[in-house]
This record gives C-alpha cells, structure tokens and sequence, in this order.
C-alpha cells in the first residue's frame, strides 16, 4: 500500500478559494512535463498586486515527499535572485518552469515533486499574493484524490493528519481518480478493512457514520483499478474524538510550558471557543493519539484553557511538539522560549547556532515549539551590576545583523570592548524576538519569548548580557507589543482565512486596528484581560530569565482601542501603560521603561511624571544644523526640542536623539546636501565630519539620557534606504582605521566622558539658545558653570557666550584658559567652529581631536583652524 504524498488541505483549500489564480500548461502536470504557469492578478488572494505596473516576482519553491516548501529559489525579499514573471497584459503573467525537476534542482531519483509552491511579489516586496499557492503535481497513472472530507496527506503517516469526527457526526466522503495515461475501471472504498461501497465510474460517494464506531481510529481505504490491470491506492484515517474532560489545571501551572519534574511537562494553552486540542510531537511521532487528547478548564465560555501532562520524557533531551487545534490549526506554544521554522531554520549555519534541532520535516507542518526539561542553568558571573541612573543613560541603539558580520551574540559580546571604550552605559537591541524570516529588523514578531535563532542560543546571549554588566553596560531589549505578525499563535488561533483577519473571538487582537493610519500586522486590543496577562508574562520572562535592563516599547502610541490616529492624549492609553508599568517595575523596581510614543506633549508630561522615559526625535533639527541650512524640507535648524525642560517636562527623561534605526544617517545628508561658501564646503568629508563633532557637542551636554545609533561614532554615511529601507546594510568597521573618523569616535568618547562625570551635566539650571546659527548652551551649578558656544553657519562670526561670570575659563578640548573681564564681549567662530568652557579646568582630551589649534593669548577673541 502507497500513501499519496500530492493532495492535502491547503492545496484543496487553495484550489477552492482561488479557482483561477495560477493555471498550467499541461493542466495536470507530472514532474516529467514541460510546465507553464499563468498568474491572475485580477483573482481573490491577488488583491494587492491589481494593476501593479512593477516587476512581479515569483517566490517559488517544491513541496517533495521530504517536506514542504523545498528548493526555494533565492532568499525570501530578495528579489535579485527570484525569478520575474512575464507580463502578457495589464494583470496576466507567465511564468516558465520547463521540466521542474531542473528548474528547481532536485537531483536525488528518490525525492518526488508533489506540489509547486508560490508566492507573487511586487518589486520592493511589500505586495504579494496571500495565502500561499499550490499547484498539484501528479504521477504518471492513476491518482486517487479526496474531495471531502478536507484530508492532509502531507506527513506519510495518515494518523499525522486524520480526518476528525464527533460521536455522532456523519462524515461525507467524495474521491475521484485523475487519470494520467490510463482509463479507470473501479473504485472500492474501505472502512476499516471492510467493504463499504464500489463504483465503475472515476467518482465513489459514501458515508462513515460515527454513532457505528467505538471513538478511536478508523481506516478509510480507496482503491482504484485500470482496465491493464494497475492500481492505486489512498488511505486516512478518521479520529473519533472522546469526550472532552473539564478539570481544573494543576495548581501551581501557568499558560505555557511548565517542568514540573526531570522527565513530566504539563503544557497549558488558553483558547476559548475551540472544540478539542491534541498534542503532537516527537514524543508521539507526530501522529494523533487519544493518549494526547487535552483536557480543559473551562472557567466561562471565553476562558478556558487546555492543559496536559506529558510523563517518562528523558531528562535534558529537547522534543518539539505542537498543538493540534480543532483538527485543523496547528501552533507551536506562545510563550515558547524556542521554535523551529522549517522554512528559515535551514538557513542558519552550525557556526551561529551549533548542534540546532532539526525541523520534523515530512511530519508535520508550520513552526513548532521545543521544550527540554532538566536544563542546566545558566551561571551568571556579575551578580552585582549597579544599573546607571536614567538621567546618565547614554544608548548604543543597535541591530545585530548589521553590526557584526557574524550576526551573532558571541561576536558581540568579544565586541564590548570597543563600546566600552566609547563610554556608553546601556546598548539598546533592535528587535531579538524570533522573527518572521531571518533577516529583519525585528518589527515583524512571531514569538515574543523566543530569541530568533539567526543571532545564536540562548546560553550566548545571557553570556552577552553578563559581560556587558561586568563592564558597567545595561541591557535594554526593544520589543513589538503593539502587534504581531501571522506566524504568531495567537493569531493563527483565530484566524479568518477569508478575510485575512482575526476573528471577533481572539482574545488577544482587535479585528481592525482603531488606528488605521499607523497599523502594522495584527493590532493587540490592549484593553483585553488576555493580552494583559499575555504582556505581562512576556515582560518579566525576559527581566527573569536574561536579567535584561529594561524595554524600549515599540509604538507605544498604539497601545489603545481609542479610535484616531492617535495624536490627540488619551487617558486610556495612559492608564494602559501605566498599569503595563506598575506589572513590570512589580518584577523589577529599577527596570528601564522607554516608550516610542510621539503624542501630545500634555501625555508625555504624565507619563514621564510617573517615571516612564520616552524618544525624543531631533534628527532633522540636527541634520539642518550639520548641512548647515536654517530650513528644510522636514523642519529648521533648532533643536532645542532636546531639552526635557523646553518641553515642559519636570524630570529629565527624555531619550533624545539625533539618529536612530528609523532616521537617515546625517553624514549622508552632509555629503549629499551639505551647504557652502567659499572654499568651505559641507560636501567634503572632513568639513562634514567638523559638524558631527559640532552637533555632538550640543547633544551630549544637554542633561538627560541620549541615544546614539550604531556607528554613528564613526560618521556613518549609507544612506537608510541603501539598497532599500529594512535591507542589509554595509558593515564598515574600517571607518575606525580612518583618521578622520577615528578623531570623530574620540570626540563623542570625550563628550560622553563629560556627561557621565561631571554633575553639572546632569543640573536642572540650564538653558538653550539654538534657533539661530549662533547656538549656545549655559549650565549653572554649584560644582561648576559650562557654555557651550559654536557656529553652525558655513561664514565666520562673532558670537557672545553670555559667560556667567568674569573671571578664568578653559576650553574643554584644548585646555587652554580664557581670562573674561566682560561677559558681554563677543567671541569670532569661524564656520563649523565649537567651544566647550567650563570655570573648573577639567582634564583635556587627546591633542588634535577637533581637527585644529586652539588656542588664546588671554584674550576674548580665540583662533580656530579648519583641516
């Protein structure tokens, strides 16, 4: 007997959803004919690529008797290595195959095509085709083929994937023999060994009533004949479900995967309104079993949660397992700590995630999750780390992917060193959530409690996060809490295949997102007693289980069903992250609490008042000041808006920036668009590296925390759209064997130094004065007063510091002292010309780092030489 490996339900779902979306030349291709696609824009599940007039790309690969969505063509979102499909008309495409087994490559004679796989991209990736399209590939012959009952056949096991009955349900059977090559004689149908209905024509209809049958598994067997005397033969089972058990979860268990002994895991999964649950995994072979049928604690209809103890695992091996929900769903855990991507994990090389568990190809389908009881763990060797105070923070903004080749934790971590050299005190991760794909910044989560594997196991990043607390450096973790993304189990729980949306019943989303304008992926309704519960859980994992330092909140504005765009302040967003908060600080009382929020100032008020620190974006005040214009296209050249105190606020938790993952780079706008006069140009990397210096100047001695963005040291100039937005980007570490770069780095090491040493940096007695091209900061403070003096247009000028006091004063960078018998006097800057005076000599940086001399003769006036 031979169990066909070609039709199952996506395929049949597909077929029916999307009648006319793709079609082949041949109609009913085998693996050994010339194949032709057509593509349909104008059909349901094209929508977005509708009279799109760009390249359509096809991401393509093969479904085998090994697994699905085999011999992908390229990556996925890089199109330069997908094929392009021919345009016929405006929304007509063709696609080429030829013979499959060579345009996919597949040379093993034992691996056998059973479908084609597509997904039809637009040229910048953000139109596609949804869901997933299949196209049947058959064997020469005769090919049983189920109608209905929807039957998976995928997994070589039909108890894999049986067909699921109630007690008394009276499931239909339809099957039909495609001919390739032959002329059918007979179709027999089996139940369970036994003779249940015949037919002399290419279709058998009968039906298998329940109430006739113990619960349990029971065989299907059809069996087609031709009139030369060859067969086929097609199997499944259908599951008789037993009744349902309601029992109380055991005391002490929480959603999620719970150890509670060396070889026993009781698995918990809240979802309310399905009908039954099994567990399928490595400890079952994959395959249905009654033994693994889920109890459930069903509080009220829309709480109840499914729960199992599994027994004799063995201690320290690692099982991946899934929920089958409803017969139909199947989901790895939410709160899994780890997954397995049958279509991403193949990609990520021994080097970066040594001895990683395979995927259960042929077994199953979708993303799993891994549990391991018996853990040994993790010995953290800094036990003492003292967190910086939030108004010292200065943020290294980072993502991993594009800040070491290697894309992994352990080379971060040998990676400290030059951080800690620069003098920053918390790094800030993008996104390390697993992660729709492999490369991404993140924003896309799948799995908020697992780190996405790409980066390396788990054991390397709490290793990461244990030497940088030995070097005095805290962790901050950004993390998606708005939304997710659909390989997310909460989603796919809940998911309406039609609509493309959840369902009314998700505990955890909205249907819509009450803020269209800026919605991304599927909206959590934060008003939900589940997605508190589920925020809450994630938060203090990651506190717990990493000893991380803190959150960056991605988003935060969203966090509300109030419908807008969200600008205008809301008190049910406030108390939502309030609530959010108190949970978090409940875990950890000093934890780090930043949120990207950008809403009306009056809230952002409040929730700084309440100890939350939030983004400050200056990024076109900075770069209009650097290009050296007093005007642009996104603002002018005032960043005043650095202050906490020019917003109003009363503490200094202000995360200000003038780069982040989001802006462009600003020497990229300096050697794109800088200004001039004369022979200063802004165009030239020296003069543009003299404003970075310049702008640094007037960042870092603002008081409250900063954030600088990776390399940004260094004079980073890629553009933020280079080659596109979210896409790979140059890693330059040789910028630091470049001189005039390298001075850049030591400024910002300086300035840093500056901020965390001295207290006047942190004194609420300070003004600005930066509208004009003349900007100035004054601090006063009982250890010392500081003016920060510099010139920001590309002409000389004269300027007055308002000294506070007559008097000796030393200039920051050249040590020099400055005698002031008048502090109205005026001071002459040439154009990109900066000065830091203090009335306390402070120890001078290294010579030479502000690419000139300084130096006075005790007089007001002082010279400053451009390279």
């Amino acid at each position: 007997m031979k169990f066909k490996l070609l039709l199952f339900t996506l395929i049949i779902f597909t077929a029916q959803l999307f009648p006319q979306i793709v079609v082949t030349v041949p109609a009913e291709p085998t693996e050994n004919d010339s194949i032709t696609v057509y593509f349909d824009a104008t059909q349901p599940g094209a929508e977005e690529l509708l009279n799109y007039t760009g390249t359509v790309y096809a991401h393509t690969g093969v479904n085998t008797n090994l697994g699905d969505w085999q011999h992908v063509i390229g990556n996925w979102g890089v199109n330069s290595t997908q094929p392009a499909v021919t345009r016929d008309s405006a929304n007509h495409y063709h696609l080429t195959i030829g013979y499959p087994r060579t345009f996919y490559s597949i040379s093993d004679p034992s691996e056998h095509i059973t479908a084609l796989c597509f997904v039809f991209r637009s040229s910048d990736a953000n139109l596609q085709t949804d869901p997933d399209i299949f196209i049947d590939v058959y064997e020469p012959g005769l090919n049983l083929v189920v109608n209905y009952p929807e039957v998976d056949l995928r997994f070589g096991d039909p108890m894999r994937s049986p067909v699921f009955s109630g007690p008394t349900d009276t499931t239909n059977i339809s099957i039909s023999c495609i001919e390739i090559g032959t002329v059918t004689s007979s179709i027999t149908l089996y139940f369970d060994g036994i003779f249940a209905a015949q037919s002399s024509t290419n279709d058998i209809f009968s039906q298998f009533l329940a109430s006739q049958y113990s619960a349990g598994a029971h065989t299907v067997t059809a069996v087609a004949a031709d009139t030369s005397g060859l067969s086929d033969t097609l199997s499944f089972f259908i599951m008789i479900n037993p009744v349902v058990q309601n029992l109380p979860v055991p005391v002490g268990n929480v959603h999620g995967i719970n150890y509670t002994s060396s070889t026993s895991v009781t698995l918990a999964l809240y979802a309310p309104y399905k009908d039954f649950v099994y567990v399928i995994g490595d400890f079952n072979d994959w395959k249905v079993d009654s033994s693994y049928y889920m109890h459930k604690e069903e509080v009220t209809p829309d709480s109840v949660t499914w729960w199992l103890t599994i027994n004799n695992l063995n201690p320290g091996e690692e099982y991946a397992f899934q929920y089958l929900v409803d017969g139909k769903i199947r989901i790895g855990d939410p709160y899994s700590e780890k997954v397995l991507d049958p279509s991403n994990d193949q990609y990520i090389s021994d080097t970066t995630y040594p001895g990683l568990k395979p995927y259960p190809y042929g077994k199953t389908a979708e993303i799993v999750s891994v549990l391991q009881t018996d853990q040994q763990p993790y010995q953290w060797q800094t036990t003492n780390f003292e967190r910086p105070a939030k108004t010292d923070l200065v943020i290294y903004e980072m993502l991993l992917r594009d800040f070491v080749s290697t894309h992994d934790y352990k080379t971060l971590k040998d990676t400290l060193g030059y951080l800690k050299n620069l003098g920053i005190n918390a790094i800030e991760l993008m996104p390390v959530m697993e992660f729709e794909g492999n490369e991404s910044w993140g924003y896309n989560p799948a799995f908020h409690g697992a780190l996405d594997k790409y980066y390396g196991p788990k054991n390397d990043f709490k290793a990461f996060v244990d030497e940088a607390h030995s070097m005095g450096i805290a962790v901050i973790l950004d993390i998606v809490l708005n939304h997710a993304y659909g390989q997310n189990p909460l989603v796919r729980l809940y998911y309406d295949d039609n609509t493309h949306l959840t369902t009314p019943e998700n505990p955890w989303f909205n249907v819509y997102s009450p803020n269209p304008v800026y919605s991304w992926g599927y909206d959590f309704n934060h008003e939900s007693s589940a997605t508190k519960y589920y925020v809450d859980r994630i938060n203090k994992y990651w506190l717990e289980e990493y000893h991380v330092d803190g959150f960056r909140f991605d988003f935060s504005k969203g966090f509300t069903n109030t419908p807008g765009e969200g600008w205008n302040y809301d008190p049910a967003r406030i108390a939502i992250l309030k609530r959010m908060a108190d949970k978090l600080w409940d875990v950890d009382s000093s934890a780090y609490v930043i949120l990207e929020h950008f809403t009306a100032n009056q809230e952002e008020i409040e929730l700084s008042n309440y100890g939350l620190m939030l983004w400050g974006n200056m990024n076109c005040g900075y770069n209009q000041a650097t290009m050296g214009y007093p005007s642009g296209p996104c603002g002018t050249w005032d960043f005043s808006g650095i202050s906490y105190e020019q917003r109003g606020w009363n503490n200094p938790y202000l995360v200000g920036y003038m780069e982040s993952h989001d802006e462009e780079r600003l020497m990229y706008k300096n050697l794109q668009y800088g200004n001039s006069y004369g022979d200063y140009n802004i165009k030239h990397l020296s003069t543009a590296i003299q404003r970075m210096k310049e702008a640094a100047a007037f960042f870092f001695t603002v008081p409250g925390p900063k954030m600088i963005w990776q390399f940004g040291e260094l004079g980073y100039d890629i553009s933020i759209d280079y080659p596109c937005r979210v896409c790979n980007k140059p890693i330059l570490w040789n910028y630091y064997d470049d001189p005039a770069r390298l001075k850049l780095y030591k400024v910002f090491k300086a300035l840093i130094k500056l901020k965390k040493d001295y207290p006047a940096f942190r004194s609420p007695d300070f003004s600005l004065d930066v509208s004009g091209s003349a900007k100035r900061i004054n601090i006063y403070d009982s250890t010392m007063d500081v003016v920060v003096l510099g010139n920001f247009n590309v002409q000389s000028n004269a300027y007055n510091p308002n000294f506070s006091r007559t008097g000796t004063w030393y200039d920051y960078f050249s040590g020099d002292s400055l005698v002031v018998t008048n502090t109205q006097n005026y001071i002459s800057l040439g154009p990109g010309e900066f000065h830091i005076y203090t009335t306390v000599k402070l120890p001078t940086p290294e010579d030479d780092i502000i690419n000139g001399i300084l130096r006075n003769n005790n007089q007001v006036v002082t010279e400053f030489n451009l390279e």
